[in-house]
């Protein structure tokens, strides 16, 4: 007889769920072609919104904004700006979220953003710039009537003094107008429903989506974990072990692995998920299928490519 799984499994279906995806803007002709066809093969699965990612340098700045342009332009999709208070003044970051509008971006995801020397280095806000990501929903808010997301730590931002400090710090965001959390990636279903409890305890009543990562390649996944303070549970380990060399392999468990932690989320009641693509759509795409959802042809246009 199937399990509760399974039978769940088979009668999720179109609207159901709510999946969301997040890129990251091209560095290289090669890249570049890369992410465009992860593009196109992901938005006929008709995503809420997708998110661009965003550096602090100019170049990488540029680079968010040609990509969320060109998304709005020739996608049906929805793109949501990534936007950080690392080196720049209020006026410049101001000034890149007024173009973001005139290009008809809507929606923003406000992150105070990484330090500048790297993750792990001490932040220092830069001089007369925003000093943390509520601060910047003050002013995004001034600015337009953006959607706003904003980061939370299930296990807690590697900075934080406590658990209880990152509560704190994420109803500011909320309590200066921000609309919606997307959590860091996590493994441990138990973390994010931890944390669900503590938000919601907060009086913190806005959806938390919970960040999911197919792992393409378990080395360079354990590494964005370790940096972002995200366990790799034991277990999870276990699964990867051996396939270092076998492609295919590693595939297949990765998307067993995260179809089931999604699934065991859709059982706790939740239906909203956000997906890091890593600019990689196949994985991306083979749980969306497992979990129900079918392209729709007329999502993308034609001129997408």
């Amino acid at each position: 007889m199937a399990n509760v799984k399974e039978r769940k499994s088979r009668l999720l279906g179109a609207g159901e769920i709510d999946v969301t995806f997040e890129f990251f803007p091209p560095k290289s002709e090669k890249m570049e072609e890369a992410l465009w066809a992860c593009v196109e093969r992901l938005a006929p699965l008709r995503p809420e919104f997708v998110s661009v990612t965003y550096g602090a340098g100019g170049s990488t700045r540029e680079r968010t904004h040609a990509t969320v342009a060109r998304i709005v332009k020739t996608t049906a999709m929805k793109p949501a700006a990534h936007l950080t208070c690392v080196n720049a003044t209020r006026d410049e970051v101001d000034a890149v979220a007024r173009a973001y509008w005139d290009a008809g971006v809507r929606h923003i995801v406000a992150l105070r953003g990484d330090p500048s020397a790297g993750v792990g280095a001490r932040y220092e806000p830069y001089p007369g710039g925003y000093a943390n990501a509520a601060e910047l929903v003050t002013g995004l808010k001034k600015i337009g009537n953006f959607e706003i997301s904003v980061a939370g730590y299930p296990e807690k931002h590697p900075e934080s003094p406590s658990v209880e400090a990152d509560i704190d710090n994420l109803k500011a965001k909320i309590d200066a107008g921000a609309d919606r959390v997307i959590t860091q990636f996590v493994f441990d279903t138990a973390h994010y429903l931890r944390y669900l409890e503590r938000v919601r305890a907060a009086g913190i009543w806005v959806p938390v989506m919970p960040g999911i990562v197919p792992i393409h390649n378990f080395k360079q996944v354990a590494g964005f974990a370790a940096k972002t303070g995200a366990t790799m549970p034991a277990w999870l380990a276990r699964r990867f072990d051996g396939l270092e060399d076998d492609h295919a392999t590693t595939q297949m468990v990765a998307v067993a692995v995260a179809h089931d932690q999604v699934m065991d989320l859709v059982d706790e009641g939740i239906k909203k998920f956000h997906f890091y693509t890593l600019n990689r759509a196949d994985l991306v795409y083979a749980v969306c299928h497992l979990l129900g959802l079918r392209p729709v042809k007329s999502a993308a246009r034609a001129n997408a490519a």
